[in-house]
């Protein structure tokens, strides 16, 4: 990794207490902070924060899950914490441009990237770089929107429109997973399925089963690569309500959780954990929840490198 990414943590510390190293070399996971939002919504702007939030509530968490198995994998990864990327929020060509650079820096040292955002135009430049390393890229994408809007340009609407466009995605075999609640336009799930990826709404995930839709998903993408994309509004705004647009009838905590149990075993190369909103969080209940949705990725990470509970 170059000078793209520093640590800036204003006295949080790093992620659970993790070394602190200027680049990945040596680790086989890094976290990494994308302190950026577009900056244009006309009242909630706050993800910028996001990645010192988590930070800071990372501080309740413990090095072991008795439910994943009785070893540290964090430290089995030699995990580090490589600070944020150098951005100005808002400036959205020079901060794809920086993200895209951080991450390659990351996948370049032989480490998977465990990425804390930032809204969600951060995913595309991310999945620009690890598809660069990985060809053959599957994205899976937890969230309540589907960020597939058929508008131009660079927002939190289009990152996974852009993917399809730039080829970034084997967009057949990929997954968009939880969607829910009110759209921009009527369209904007038939938009998302004529692209081609995988829909399936909140709706069917609940009548399906969390874990039981995470196991036909594990099988129907086998041992290809995937980008983990996991956006916080996936939950409900009564368990996460710090997000940059909350919408109700939303998973649990358990629920979304168990959906990750689901999911153990696809081959994760990278984790993007974004639209944590500090300004809007309540106790800090989002930082503290996408903790440990990251820590829950980095487990699948360490599954995926050959890691055994």
């Amino acid at each position: 990794m170059t000078e793209a990414a520093t640590l800036n943590t204003v006295g949080t510390g790093t992620f659970m207490g993790l070394p602190f190293a200027p680049t990945a070399a040596g680790a086989q996971a890094a976290i990494l902070g994308i302190p950026f939002d577009w900056g244009v919504h006309p009242f909630r702007i706050g993800s910028r924060d996001g990645p010192n939030a988590i930070r800071a509530e990372s501080r309740l968490m413990r090095r072991y899950d008795v439910d994943v198995g009785h070893i540290d994998f964090l430290a089995a990864l030699n995990t580090v914490d490589v600070g944020n990327v150098i951005l100005t929020p808002s400036r959205i060509e020079e901060a794809n441009a920086a993200v895209e650079e951080a991450v390659s820096g990351i996948l370049d040292a032989g480490a998977a990237p465990l990425t804390m955002g930032g809204d969600g135009t951060v995913s595309l430049p991310q999945m620009r770089a690890v598809h660069k390393a990985y060809p053959d890229l599957i994205a899976l994408h937890i969230d309540s929107h589907t960020d597939c809007y058929d508008i131009p340009g660079y927002t939190t609407a289009t990152s996974f429109m852009r993917a399809a466009d730039e080829g970034l995605v084997d967009v057949p075999a990929s997954w968009q997973v939880g969607m829910r609640g009110t759209t921009f336009t009527g369209e904007v799930y038939d938009v998302c399925r004529r692209v081609g990826y995988q829909l399936v709404t909140m709706d069917a995930l609940a009548d399906a089963g969390f874990r039981e839709t995470g196991r036909k998903i594990r099988e129907a993408v086998g041992t290809r690569p995937v980008y983990l994309c996991f956006d916080m509004d996936f939950f409900d705004p009564s368990v996460a309500p710090g997000v940059c647009s909350p919408s109700w009838g939303g998973a649990t905590a358990r629920e979304g959780l168990t959906l990750l149990r689901g999911l153990e075993g696809l081959n994760v190369v990278a984790v993007d954990v974004n639209t944590v909103s500090p300004n809007h969080d309540v106790g800090g209940l989002t930082a503290a929840l996408a903790a440990h949705i990251i820590y829950r990725g980095a487990y699948m990470v360490w599954l995926a490198r050959g890691g055994r509970t």
